[in-house]
C-alpha cells in the first residue's frame, strides 16, 4: 500500500523545538522528491521545505530559513523536519508530500501549535 505516515507535532511554547517525521511505504522512496507543506484556515497551502531525490538539495520558505531543517533517510524511507525557535505564526497543519513527475502522494497531516 502506497502511503506516508506522519508522526510528531503537538503543542510547544514559542522558542521551542519539534521534530516531524514522515515514513514512506509501498513505493521507492529514494526516487521521489519530498517536501513539507503547511496549511492554516483561510490561507493557501504553503511550501515550507523541500529536498530533492538525487543530490538531496534543499530549499526553504523565507519564513523558516535558519530555523527549520529538512532531511531524508533513503535507507529507512523516512523524511524529517526539525523545527527550532518556533513562533506562533508557525502554527498550522503540516503535511508531507512525495512527488515523482506528476504523481503525488500526500500524508494525512499533523497539527503543530505554538502557544504560551
Amino acid at each position: 500500500q502506497v502511503r506516508l505516515v506522519q508522526s510528531g507535532g503537538g503543542l510547544v511554547q514559542p522558542g521551542g523545538s519539534l521534530r516531524l517525521s514522515c515514513a514512506a511505504s509501498g513505493f521507492t522512496f529514494s526516487t521521489f522528491a519530498m517536501s513539507w507543506y503547511r496549511q492554516t484556515p483561510g490561507k493557501e497551502r504553503e511550501l515550507v521545505a523541500a529536498i530533492s531525490s538525487g543530490d538531496g538539495r534543499t530549499n526553504y520558505a523565507d519564513s523558516v530559513k535558519g530555523r527549520f531543517t529538512i532531511s531524508r533517510d533513503n535507507a529507512k524511507g523516512t523524511l524529517s523536519l526539525q523545527m527550532t525557535n518556533l513562533k506562533p505564526e508557525d502554527t498550522a497543519v503540516y503535511v508531507c508530500k512525495a512527488a515523482y513527475g506528476n504523481y503525488y502522494i500526500w500524508g494525512r497531516g499533523t497539527q503543530v501549535t505554538v502557544s504560551s
